[in-house]
C-alpha cells in the first residue's frame, strides 16, 4: 500500500487555519502587554524628555518589539526549531519593516489629522502588527 504525501497547505489555507487563530490570540495578548509598554515610554519620552514624537515613537516600537520576542517565542512560536539568536535577528528585521509601517501611517495621522498623537498610535498598531505576526509566523518560527 502506497501512502500519498498531501501537498503543503497554500499560505491562506494556513493563515486562517485553527492554530493559526490560537496563535493570534496568543500574539494579540503578548502585543496588548508590549505595546503598553510602548505607549508608556512614547509618554514619558514625550511628555517628560521633551523628545520628538516620531523619534520617540521609533525608540518605544523598538524596546517593546524586544519584549515582544523575549515573550512571543516562549509562549506565541513555542516548539520552534529556530535559534534564539537568529531568531531575534528575524525578529528585528520583521521589527524594522514594521517599523516603517509605522512610521509612515504614524507620519501620516500626524500631518493629515487632528488626532491625538496616542489615538494615532493605537490605530497605526493594528496593521503594522498584523504584518509582522505574518512574517514571523510563516518566515521567522515557521509555525504556520
Amino acid at each position: 500500500m502506497q501512502r500519498s504525501i498531501a501537498p503543503p497547505a497554500s499560505l491562506a489555507a494556513r493563515l486562517l487555519s485553527r492554530k493559526a487563530g490560537a496563535m493570534l490570540v496568543r500574539n494579540t495578548v503578548v502585543s496588548c502587554v508590549a505595546f503598553a509598554f510602548d505607549l508608556g515610554l512614547l509618554w514619558a519620552l514625550v511628555q517628560w524628555a521633551g523628545m520628538d514624537k516620531l523619534l520617540a515613537a521609533a525608540i518605544g516600537f523598538i524596546a517593546a518589539n524586544t519584549l515582544h520576542y523575549a515573550l512571543g517565542r516562549s509562549w506565541i512560536f513555542r516548539g520552534t526549531d529556530r535559534g534564539v539568536a537568529s531568531g531575534y535577528v528575524y525578529f528585528l528585521v520583521n521589527a524594522a519593516i514594521g517599523l516603517a509601517i509605522t512610521m509612515a501611517l504614524y507620519a501620516a495621522f500626524l500631518r493629515f489629522t487632528t488626532i491625538n498623537y496616542l489615538v494615532a498610535r493605537v490605530i497605526v498598531s493594528v496593521f503594522a502588527g498584523l504584518a509582522v505576526f505574518v512574517l514571523n509566523a510563516v518566515l521567522n518560527f515557521r509555525r504556520l
